[in-house]
């Protein structure tokens, strides 16, 4: 086994005449190694922008929402119970519903959020996003996006109108805070005010709210607490994840990075052709040498085993140099963030990476399937050759 790699590395490190085997070699290995190198990038970005948007939608909402078709009107009973179930962290009551903003000669519809405040910060991350004001929301105060703020040119301090159809008098609120999410339609269409505003503005009973917004310990558990809640309220209750939610939003992500993946594939396949080539061309110039191996007793299985390992180091070569580039360019991104991206275009103004081991595995592992098979052809026309007829006009 040991000559298989000696003649192999002979092979492609050939000099003098046969430096243009090596030239061809190192292309062929740089080719393989830049498919590597984008794959790893490309897949790392679409990570982080995955990462980056989930945070931000589950920091706005809660990780479960427990809601009833007339509204939940016992929500103290209810909330012991849902306390107990394994997984859940905390729990905290909301009213939702849509309101018309009437500011100036402008009337736009939002959605409004009536929290407890105290409990709300436990299942959202929705202090962390405040930029600007207060999170006491006590009373006709309102807490708004930045996005919308500006829309409408109002700060701090300010008023606005709020217009609930069935309700005939509007209702004055004084703008408190102002949040960013970093999500355009969140800061654009979802403003926040006390819950028992909120249940004055929609004419609900003090004790009456829409739904019940939980926090978990592992967001990726979501499913099997959702069946203990369940087992203990009925299914008179509407349960829906955070991935039921946003079931359309992240399926889209998904199916993204498939795609980026295959496409960027083909990188690696055109790449391989190179190996194709080389080993051809290889393969061509040694019809002498193969004649002298096959003469002296070396099978063809020998003959195929070379022009294998051959290819394959190509491939492993530049499948280890795309590898090391990619991690080091992802890492370079994520310190220095020299990509800037303009804010009022997408969410961020940067881009966000996340390198995730397991798709460096499938990109190595895909890389190499695709090396072998490119060796496949080349190595068993070697190993076909008559050692008769290589020799005979030598």
């Amino acid at each position: 086994m040991n000559y298989s790699f000696w003649i192999s590395t002979r092979y492609l490190t050939a000099r003098n005449k046969e430096s243009f085997i090596s030239l061809i070699s190192i292309i062929s290995i740089l080719g393989i190694a830049i498919g590597v190198m984008a794959l790893i990038v490309v897949l790392s970005v679409m990570t982080g922008f995955d990462n980056d948007l989930k945070d931000k939608i589950i920091g706005t909402n809660a990780h479960m929402l427990i809601e009833k078709a007339d509204g939940i009107n016992d929500y103290a009973l209810i909330k012991d119970s849902i306390n107990q179930i394994k997984g859940v962290k905390n729990s905290a009551p909301y009213v939702n519903g849509r309101v018309f903003i009437q500011q100036d000669n402008r009337i736009i519809t939002v959605a409004i959020r009536g929290i407890s405040w105290a409990e709300e910060e436990k299942v959202t991350k929705i202090k962390d996003y405040l930029v600007a004001g207060s999170l006491d929301l006590s009373g006709n105060q309102v807490l708004i996006g930045r996005e919308l703020a500006n829309y409408l040119g109002i700060s701090i301090g300010d008023e606005i109108s709020l217009v609930y159809p069935t309700q005939k008098a509007s209702h004055q609120l004084k703008v408190k805070g102002i949040f960013n999410s970093g999500m355009y339609d969140y800061d654009m269409n979802l403003i926040f005010v006390d819950i028992k505003e909120a249940q004055n503005i929609f004419g609900l009973g003090k004790d009456v709210i829409s739904g019940v917004a939980l926090k978990l310990q592992d967001i990726y558990k979501a499913e099997i607490v959702k069946q203990e809640i369940f087992k203990i309220l009925g299914f008179n209750y509407i349960v829906r994840t955070w991935m039921e939610i946003n079931r359309n939003f992240f399926a889209a992500l998904r199916l993204e990075k498939i795609t980026m993946f295959i496409i960027l594939t083909l990188i690696v396949l055109v790449a391989s052709f190179n190996i194709i080539s080389t080993l051809i061309v290889i393969v061509t110039s040694k019809v002498k040498d193969i004649g002298i191996l096959k003469s002296i007793g070396i099978s063809s299985k020998g003959i195929k085993r070379i022009f294998t390992i051959e290819g394959l180091s190509i491939g492993i070569a530049g499948t280890f140099l795309g590898v090391l580039s990619g991690i080091a360019l992802c890492l370079l991104l994520k310190k220095y963030q020299f990509i800037q991206l303009p804010q009022e275009i997408y969410y961020i103004n940067r881009l966000p990476v996340a390198l995730q081991w397991q798709d460096i595995a499938v990109i190595v592992f895909a890389a190499l399937l695709i090396s072998f098979l490119s060796t496949i052809y080349p190595a068993n026309k070697a190993a076909k050759l008559n050692p008769v007829e290589a020799l005979r006009y030598e």
